[in-house]
């Protein structure tokens, strides 16, 4: 039985798992981060290892396009954008409301941009309406007072760079990975993804000095990867080209914001932290725009229904 709605309510599963993420992380602060975005990705490749032995000759049918394409998420988006992004947290000391945080909601503009520009997907004056409240009450979310904390240190500014950056790493990453799927499993593209995330990830443990504590994990640190491979990670990440397949790449950025949604909540309920009138209103618009959108990116891949087509300098195929 076919479900009209199974890809948005998929991208929108993955967002909650993500939600966790801060969570499961506490414990990893002491970490580079490139460290321990190699491990998470080495131990979900392994993980997935046998369902690559076992279709190997799938891996062979990918265009280089699709090899160029998912080469350029895990660098950007599994490797690049997590490293800058927890750089950012560093230098504000992961002060809450900070600009960093404010950045971070430019994300959904740069996974639209990409998408109408890489793979030409419709953008309607709908959804640009539904984008603008979603982000509004994405704000509203994040920020309880409407204010943002610029008082985070001499190191404020090169937060916001380095938060930018990820932004528009993980943003522009969602218009590759959605090429990337083209005419393939997305299990086949998550395994590809976590095959080559490690590698870069290796290549920012050495280059910025971190090589020592590569094996200087705690047992507690390698339980916390261990979780976060099997929630917030692999699976999550399974579970979100799973629905990216079946959603076009600038509704899913939208579908993505019940991400801060669902910390909220999380942090309400394990951490105590208070919710305010400004955030509850936020957070039931947020979520009644992520519902209309929902139903509408069914209509518009549905509509569609033909292959992406991603701007690329010309790779002679194989």
């Amino acid at each position: 039985m076919k479900y009209r709605n199974l890809g948005s309510v998929s991208v929108i599963l993955a967002a909650l798992l993500w939600s966790l993420d801060g969570l499961l992380r506490t414990q990893l602060y002491s970490l580079p981060p490139a460290v321990v975005v190699f491990w998470e990705h080495a131990l979900g490749f392994i993980l997935v290892s046998p369902f690559i032995l076992a279709t190997i000759k799938q891996f062979r049918k990918l265009t280089r396009k699709q090899w160029l394409a998912i080469t350029g998420v895990s660098f950007l988006s599994g490797a690049l954008g997590t490293i800058l992004y927890t750089a950012a947290l560093a230098k504000t000391q992961y002060i809450p409301f900070s600009v960093v945080v404010l950045l971070q909601q430019l994300q959904p503009i740069f996974a639209i941009t990409t998408a109408a520009v890489l793979l030409k997907e419709p953008l309607t004056r709908r959804f640009a309406f539904l984008s603008a409240i979603a982000l509004v009450a994405a704000y509203w979310v994040a920020f309880p007072t409407l204010s943002v904390n610029f008082n985070t240190g001499t190191g404020t500014a090169l937060a916001a760079i380095f938060a930018l950056g990820a932004a528009i790493s993980w943003g522009t990453s969602t218009a590759f990975s959605k090429y990337s799927l083209g005419g393939t499993s997305s299990l086949h593209i998550t395994a590809a993804r976590f095959g080559l995330t490690p590698l870069f990830a290796l290549m920012f443990v050495f280059g910025l000095g971190g090589g020592g504590q590569l094996l200087a994990l705690t047992p507690v640190q390698w339980k916390f990867i261990g979780f976060i491979t099997l929630s917030t990670g692999f699976v999550a990440l399974a579970i979100y080209y799973f629905g990216l397949k079946r959603v076009p790449a600038s509704r899913s950025a939208i579908l993505e914001l019940t991400w801060p949604l669902s910390a909220l909540i999380t942090g309400y309920a394990f951490l105590h932290q208070s919710l305010n009138a400004t955030q509850a209103v936020g957070a039931v618009v947020l979520l009644g725009t992520v519902v209309l959108i929902a139903r509408d990116a069914q209509k518009v891949e549905a509509a569609r229904a033909q292959p992406e087509q991603l701007v690329l300098p010309h790779v002679q195929e194989a």
